[in-house]
């Protein structure tokens, strides 16, 4: 006989995993190539509104055009950047709860908190979802983290030659 799941369905780690597939904002991470530059981009484009008047301020675009578009260039990493590790955070902690072979979880408040040990075909298909679902999407991620931070080297080498 099967055995009853006690945790809440919002607190399942297989609906937590669902939830973050389908949500607006987690969902960007596991989208195909273009679906998931194209919000980089975006952010990208939209941190130049805030990094390009402060770099205007150290730097006159018209008399220093490198050293302003080298340092708002870098300053618009910032947005991006924060928007990756926020996405890495959501699908690290889903990875570690759909990798936890028992699962706690609360009935009704702080108070209750409780252990379900995961029957053996679940803990094994939620090992299956981690391997084949979270992990490509966290080293896309990390991938990307990598790109942006060796743009940022490269930049901070840029400068002394400017």
């Amino acid at each position: 006989m099967a055995q009853r799941c006690p945790v809440p369905a919002e607190q399942q780690p297989l609906n937590e995993y669902q939830d973050i597939r389908g949500s607006w904002f987690y969902s960007w991470g596991s989208r195909n190539l273009s679906g998931y530059l194209k919000p980089l981009i975006v952010l990208w484009v939209i941190s130049w509104g805030i990094s390009g008047p402060m770099a205007a301020a150290s730097f006159a675009p018209t008399k220093n055009p490198l050293p302003f578009a080298l340092s708002a260039a870098m300053g618009a990493l910032v947005l991006p950047l924060l928007a990756l590790v926020q996405l890495y955070v959501g699908w690290a902690h889903v990875a570690g709860r759909l990798r936890q072979t028992t699962v706690p979880y609360e009935e009704s408040g702080w108070y209750d908190g409780q252990l379900w040990v995961k029957p053996e075909d679940i803990s094994n298909r939620d090992r299956l979802i981690v391997d084949y679902q979270v992990q490509p999407v966290l080293r896309r991620i990390r991938r990307t983290i990598g790109i942006i931070a060796a743009l940022g080297a490269l930049g901070l080498m840029a400068w002394p030659l400017l």
